[in-house]
C-alpha cells in the first residue's frame, strides 16, 4: 500500500493535487465570499452543501467563522478593526501570518456572533463542522489510501493551499501591490487582469469597488474564472446570479435630472474612473509637459495623486501633491471639482433636490472652467443613466 490503490504516476499525482487545490479555491470564492459572505448569488442547495463538505474536508473552514471575519474587514477595511490588513499590520505579517490573523479574528465569539448573520447553523454546522480536526483527519485518511506514502504529501499542500493563497496573498498583496480600477476607499488592489489561480480573486481592487458583484472582472481584458464558474451553473440550473456590477448607461439626452444624480451616485466608482481616465490624465500630461523636457515620471506621479482619495494619502503624498497643486492652477481646478464631485455622493442624505441641485451646479461651472478635458468630461456626465 506504499503507492496507494490508485497507484499514480508523480506527474498524474502533481495534477491532480493542482486539480484538488482548484476545488477548494472555487468552493472559496464561490460559496465562502461570493454567495454566503455578499449574496450575490444563490447555489443550489446541493452544489452549496458540497462545497461546505469540501471546504471542512480540505481546510477545517467554518462557514459561519469564515463569513464573519470577511464581512468585518469591510466593514472595518484598513482600521485597526480590521482582521488582516497590511495597512495596519505590515504586508511580511499578513502574507507570512495571515491564517494567524484570521484565526484570532475567528475566535471572536462577539465578532461572529455580529457579521455571521445569515450563515448555515443547522445541526451539521453545530455538531460537525465545528470540529475541524475531524475533517482534516478525515482527509489525511483517504489521501493515504488513495495515493499512499505520498498522499501525506498531497495532504499537506490541501493544508495550506487556501492559508496561503487567501488568507496571505489575497488579504496581502491584494491590499499592498498591484492596479487599481476604481477609487474604492480602501487599498485594494489587482494583482493580475486573469484571475484563474485564486480562483478570480486576485481582482481585489474590482470586487472592493462592487462588493455585493457577482463577477469580479470589470474590464474585457480582465478574465475571472470563478465568473466563468457560475455562468456554467447559472446555465445548468444549478446558481442564480442575483448581482453584477454595470457601467451606466448612455444617453443622448444632456438633461441633468433625477435619473442622471441616480446614475452619478450609483455608478460612482466608474465615474471616478472615468474622470480619472479622461480628465487627470489628459491635463496632467499636457500642463506638466509645457514646463518639463522629461515629464513623464512627474506626469505619472501627478496623476497618481490627483486620482487617490485624500484620505487614502500619508504625509508625503499631501506634501506632494500640494507641491503639484500649487506649481499649477490648471491641476488645482481638476483637483477640486473631483472632490466636489465626491461631495455630491458623499451627501445622499440629503433631499433628492438639493443632489440635483448641487450636479447641476457641478456641470454648469466646469464647462465655465477653460479647461477642455473637464468641459467635455461634464457633458458626458450628463448623459449618465441608471443601469437596469
Amino acid at each position: 500500500m506504499i503507492d496507494g490503490i490508485m497507484n499514480f504516476s508523480w506527474w498524474q499525482l502533481i495534477l491532480l493535487t493542482l486539480v484538488l487545490t482548484h476545488i477548494s479555491i472555487a468552493a472559496v470564492t464561490i460559496y465562502l465570499h461570493r454567495c454566503q459572505a455578499h449574496r450575490a448569488l444563490d447555489l443550489h442547495p446541493a452544489v452549496a452543501h458540497f462545497f461546505r463538505f469540501w471546504l471542512w474536508l480540505t481546510t477545517g473552514t467554518s462557514t459561519r467563522e469564515w463569513v464573519a471575519v470577511h464581512r468585518c474587514h469591510h466593514a472595518r477595511c484598513e482600521t485597526e478593526e480590521d482582521p488582516h490588513s497590511p495597512v495596519i499590520f505590515g504586508i511580511d505579517k499578513v502574507l507570512w501570518q495571515g491564517y494567524e490573523l484570521y484565526r484570532e479574528a475567528a475566535d471572536n465569539t462577539e465578532l461572529v456572533e455580529r457579521y455571521s448573520h445569515g450563515t448555515p447553523n443547522d445541526w451539521l454546522e453545530q455538531v460537525v463542522y465545528q470540529r475541524r480536526a475531524i475533517g482534516v483527519g478525515l482527509m489525511l485518511a483517504i489521501d493515504v489510501v488513495l495515493f499512499g506514502v505520498l498522499g501525506v504529501a498531497v495532504w499537506a499542500i490541501q493544508m495550506v493551499w487556501m492559508p496561503f493563497f487567501a488568507a496571505g496573498v489575497i488579504n496581502g498583496l491584494g491590499h499592498w501591490w498591484g492596479y487599481r480600477n476604481f477609487s474604492s476607499p480602501d487599498a485594494a488592489t489587482n494583482i493580475v487582469p486573469w484571475g484563474v489561480l485564486i480562483g478570480g480573486e486576485e481582482l481585489h481592487n474590482n470586487h472592493h469597488a462592487f462588493p455585493s458583484s457577482a463577477k469580479l472582472s470589470a474590464n474585457w481584458w480582465e478574465f475571472d474564472i470563478g465568473w466563468m464558474y457560475i455562468k456554467l451553473m447559472s446555465y445548468l440550473g444549478l446558481a442564480k446570479v442575483r448581482r453584477v456590477a454595470q457601467q451606466p448607461k448612455m444617453s443622448s439626452e444632456k438633461v441633468v435630472d433625477m435619473d442622471t444624480v441616480k446614475a452619478v451616485v450609483v455608478h460612482r466608482m466608474y465615474v471616478l474612473a472615468n474622470y480619472a481616465r479622461d480628465v487627470v490624465k489628459p491635463v496632467t500630461q499636457d500642463e506638466l509637459c509645457r514646463s518639463e523636457l522629461d515629464c513623464r515620471k512627474l506626469a505619472r506621479q501627478a496623476r497618481r495623486l490627483l486620482s487617490t482619495d485624500g484620505s487614502r494619502l500619508d504625509a508625503v503624498g499631501r506634501a506632494r501633491l500640494n507641491e503639484i497643486l500649487e506649481k499649477s492652477q490648471v491641476l488645482a481646478t481638476v483637483h477640486q471639482y473631483r472632490q466636489r464631485l465626491q461631495n455630491i455622493w458623499a451627501r445622499r442624505a440629503s433631499s433628492q433636490e438639493v443632489l440635483l441641485e448641487s450636479l447641476q451646479d457641478w456641470c454648469r461651472e466646469a464647462e465655465a472652467t477653460g479647461i477642455t478635458a473637464l468641459e467635455d468630461f461634464s457633458r458626458s456626465l450628463r448623459g449618465y443613466r441608471p443601469a437596469i
